[in-house]
């Protein structure tokens, strides 16, 4: 059976292309889904995109993740630093989750440096551009291939 990784987007995220281009960049959210897609497809994995504005959806489907999803992808936006809730519904359905965020939160405001999503995540990548989410997916990849941390791989 092929793993499933949910690939979950918060607000704002459904602008991309046309928000701050100098932020984010010119990919839209179609084209990251795309290739989440392919890099999945090669990578073994079945990659269900999804975006959402709204908190409580976002919290719905990573609490739908508790059965037969082997990972989540999950760029939060703005939630990433005010959601307990997000935060909340991680910790209890205990699925490996990656951090993404297309631009380096730490180098911009202040409000952004702190995460919600960080503490649970397995591990965070910050300021890559839509390569962060290729490179969530190989990491994932390798955990559920190996059923360990990736840090703890060898190359």
């Amino acid at each position: 059976m092929t793993p499933i990784v949910l690939v979950l987007n918060g607000p704002n995220l459904n602008l991309l292309g046309s928000r701050e281009p100098q932020v984010y960049g010119s990919s839209t959210l179609a084209d990251i889904e795309a290739r989440a897609r392919e890099v999945g497809e090669k990578l073994g994995l079945h990659v269900d995109c999804r975006q959402s504005n709204h908190e409580g959806v976002l919290v719905d489907w990573i609490q739908e993740a508790r059965s037969g999803v082997s990972g989540i992808v999950l760029n939060a936006g703005a939630y990433t630093h005010t959601s307990v809730a997000i935060h909340d519904a991680l910790r209890a359905v205990g699925v490996p989750t990656v951090e993404v965020h297309l631009s380096n939160i730490h180098a911009r405001e202040a409000f952004r440096h702190t995460s919600f999503v960080s503490p649970i995540a397995i591990g965070v990548i910050a300021g890559l551009g839509v390569d962060g989410y290729e490179f969530a997916l190989q990491a994932l990849a390798r955990r559920i291939e190996h059923g360990r941390r990736p840090e703890t791989l060898t190359a």
